[in-house]
């Protein structure tokens, strides 16, 4: 697997990695080959109770201390009590966050003692502040809608996953998302990817550079009506592009288009753009819907109630067939 490929190329660096599972991640998965990855300089986090643990530089001695601090599940951290209400049980949670990190950073700060080394905390949640993208779903639903980051422990890095935009918390230049490595949706389009590459000097954070992550599947999304998509697909026309270009393709316009996902595949089928999504625009479904409501069922035959529904839904020709 992907995975299993990367974890085998990077032993080869000698750099030791740490794996840590996000909120997507299966915990029983990850610890099945939690042992053999040990074997390639791998440690892998799946859960919550991993206690503190020294990173080594090349030469073997101790570089920093990290709190290996996955994707927190509530049943890992809280006991359920019967009787709260929403907002006590989003503060219950809450709590239970923050006194884990503390409680890591306490033991940390007792696994450092007296040696000069940065303190580096992880994270995989959202905090408050932060910029989403449409790819970034709610982790705890219903409690816990994001973690204030003057929660956390004072760590001289922390270094957070689950939003896939690269960003700084709270104009704190050592809370940081380095982002997902690849777009993970349309609207993610054009923005720089890359990883962090953070240097400590005497124990403290010295500077953080972004390293870019090379563009290996050209995206693009395309808005307008049908004539200004034409117009904006010739920029393909007689270009060398492989591998093809994702499209997502959002119509604009306020008449109603039958058989728009033939015409679109008519338009591209001689480019190098693989269309994966054709869909009106958000504004134009909200005001077939605001005029469809305004009309009753009686002054509609089956065929146009069916119709109108289907040119509201994402599907391709195949689908509508």
């Amino acid at each position: 697997t992907l995975y299993n490929r990367f974890v085998v190329n990077l032993q080869q660096t000698g750099c030791h990695l740490v794996v840590l599972a996000g909120n997507h991640d299966s915990v029983a998965t990850l610890n099945e080959s939690r042992d053999i990855m040990a074997f390639l300089n791998t440690t892998v986090v799946a859960s919550a109770g991993h206690a503190p643990q020294i990173l080594p530089r090349r030469d073997g001695t101790p570089g920093a201390v990290l709190c290996p601090i996955p994707f927190l599940r509530p049943r890992d951290i809280i006991t359920s009590q019967a009787g709260l209400n929403g907002i006590e049980k989003q503060q219950h949670l809450l709590a239970a966050i923050t006194d884990y990190y503390q409680q890591q950073y306490a033991d940390a700060c007792k696994l450092r003692g007296d040696q000069p080394l940065p303190i580096i905390a992880t994270g995989h949640l959202t905090t408050v502040g932060a910029s989403k993208s449409d790819a970034v779903r709610d982790i705890y639903i219903g409690t816990l809608d994001a973690f204030p980051a003057q929660n956390f422990p004072p760590a001289d890095y922390i270094a957070l996953g689950h939003i896939h935009r690269a960003q700084i918390i709270g104009g704190m230049e050592h809370v940081r998302y380095c982002g997902s490595p690849i777009p993970l949706s349309f609207d993610e389009c054009g923005k720089s990817k890359y990883v962090h590459l953070v240097t400590f000097s005497n124990g403290k954070l010295e500077s953080v550079e972004n390293l870019n992550v090379p563009v290996t599947q050209p995206m693009a999304v395309l808005k307008g009506d049908l004539a200004s998509i034409t117009a904006q697909l010739e920029q393909w026309r007689d270009v060398s592009q492989e591998p093809p270009v994702w499209l997502d393709i959002e119509i604009t316009t306020d008449e109603y288009l039958h058989d728009i996902q033939r015409k679109i595949q008519a338009l591209t089928e001689s480019l190098p753009v693989e269309v994966l999504l054709v869909r009106r625009s958000r504004e134009q479904r909200e005001r077939v819907l605001a005029s469809q409501q305004r009309e009753t069922l009686s002054e509609l035959s089956v065929e146009e109630v069916f119709n109108r529904r289907l040119a509201l839904e994402e599907l391709d020709e195949s689908q509508q067939q």
